[in-house]
């Protein structure tokens, strides 16, 4: 009797939660069903992943590695390089060592070899000046590695808003989850999403051109997504990186939003002109040379008679366009 009382008790009970779920919004629903079962497991695990990573160098043996046998990590978290940043850690530890080793594993394809999971710049230097790179080998997961390598950037806040949502972006097309991007990046749904939309968004010819744009923080970001979401502006948002005043612009952000803003198109490359025609008397004292395009031909005289010959023609022009024009009548028989 006491096991049916329970049964039924706790039937009682998983109905009164799904009525209560019912009633409730989407979002206190979702809210609700993160703290219990499954979801909640996986959240704590995530949660304990992340402050382990954050302790991955602490206490372990650190070895010296030949920066030729380490690869990059599987999903890029940065645009470029900022060469000022990468020479001052250069001389930084060409005059005083490397004082924090880079965290690597060993290569889930390629025997032999490790993968960096982060401290790419670190190893770029040791492999510049000829020495080993300073690492903590640790045998971790492909989530264990995305944790850590973003959180070890997030920590250092050297990450540009475009580099973390590009990483995010990168992150769900390996096939990672969204807990495990939020964790990696410390962000909320909220974040996440925006990031998400700014990188779906703005036209990849656009983020290329762009680079990591460092101190273009979320606001500016969200400002050229809602600016390209016009098709047509996103198009000239594309032609405009491929022009010289943009390429040649200190800040290309600030030259791009004020170029969108203002209106202005982007001066477009002119219409190839066809092969110029030439001819050249005998003596070669006189080279006509005749360039055309679709609205215009362009007619220039050189060589050592090219002056006086002009003269010639230009006295001549009216005794000419009317042979012109009589040739034209007889060619279509008026």
């Amino acid at each position: 009797m006491a096991r049916k009382n329970l049964l039924a008790s706790v039937t009682a009970t998983l109905n009164a939660e799904a009525q209560e779920n019912t009633e409730t919004s989407n979002a206190e629903a979702r809210a609700s069903y993160t703290r219990r079962g499954a979801s909640r497991s996986m959240i704590q695990s995530l949660d304990d992943l992340a402050e382990t990573s954050l302790r991955m160098l602490d206490g372990e043996t650190v070895v010296l590695l030949d920066p030729a046998d380490l690869d990059g990590s599987f999903v890029a978290d940065r645009i470029g390089e900022d060469d000022d940043e990468y020479i001052a850690l250069l001389e930084a530890i060409r005059q005083s060592g490397q004082s924090t080793p880079i965290l690597v594993r060993p290569h889930p394809d390629d025997d032999g070899r490790y993968m960096i999971v982060f401290g790419h710049r670190r190893a770029r230097v040791a492999r510049t000046l000829g020495i080993k790179v300073r690492a903590v080998i640790k045998a971790i997961a492909d989530i264990e590695h995305v944790i850590a390598q973003g959180q070890e950037n997030t920590a250092r806040a050297d990450l540009s808003f475009i580099e973390k949502a590009l990483f995010a972006r990168r992150l769900l097309q390996s096939g990672m989850s969204k807990d495990v991007v939020k964790s990696a990046l410390t962000i909320d749904d909220t974040l996440l999403s925006r990031m998400l939309s700014v990188a779906e968004i703005v036209p990849d010819p656009v983020l290329d051109a762009l680079g990591a744009a460092k101190g273009v923080g979320r606001d500016r970001w969200e400002e050229l997504k809602k600016t390209v979401l016009n098709p047509g502006i996103a198009t000239r948002a594309v032609e405009l990186t491929a022009t010289e005043a943009f390429l040649s612009a200190e800040d290309k952000f600030a030259f791009l939003q004020s170029a969108l803003k203002s209106g202005n198109r982007p001066v477009r490359r002119a219409a190839p002109a066809t092969a110029a025609k030439s001819w050249s008397s005998p003596d070669k004292a006189i080279t006509f040379t005749v360039n055309e395009n679709p609205k215009k031909v362009a007619i220039e005289l050189t060589s050592s008679q090219a002056k006086p010959f002009g003269t010639w023609l230009t006295e001549r022009l009216d005794t000419l366009f009317e042979e012109f024009t009589q040739a034209g009548k007889q060619k279509h028989g008026d």
